[in-house]
């Protein structure tokens, strides 16, 4: 009887290990998923302009969304470091932009490697925000 609770209670315990060891998952990233939202917007208020379109893009551990490039896009914001202010480019020296005021707005909003995001810039029109952007993968949808 003492040699068959020893050999159950071994096996119970080589079943827990098992089971344990598929169980624990290691995290393919240090980061935790992010999921953004970008829209581009007629207007310098966000929260009044017309939404002209946006997109969905999620970084976990695939790049997805209704984003049409998303592994593009999420290397871009990986080459952020977290400021998305460096999604910004200084304009070419030859291009020139009209110097109307046609405001365009744009937003990120949601989950970036864990932390809440809620990032915007208004451009004076849509050629400025253009060539601030410089064919950024990120806005381009």
């Amino acid at each position: 009887m003492r040699h068959r609770l020893a050999a159950v209670s071994a096996a119970a315990l080589l079943c827990l290990a098992g089971a344990t060891g598929v169980a624990e998952a290691s995290p393919e990233s240090l980061h935790a998923p992010s999921a953004m939202v970008f829209t581009v917007i007629q207007g310098d208020n966000a929260a009044t302009g017309t939404v002209l379109r946006a997109t969905v893009l999620s970084c976990a551990y695939t790049a997805e969304g209704t984003h049409p490039a998303p592994r593009a896009a999420c290397d871009a914001l990986n080459a952020t470091g977290g400021d998305f202010n460096r999604l910004l480019a200084a304009p070419s020296a030859g291009r020139a932009c009209p110097r109307h005021y046609a405001p365009v707005t744009v937003t990120a909003d949601g989950v970036w490697r864990g932390g809440h995001v809620a990032w915007k810039h208004t451009f004076s029109n849509a050629c400025t925000m253009s060539a601030r952007l410089n064919g950024n993968a990120v806005y381009a949808f």
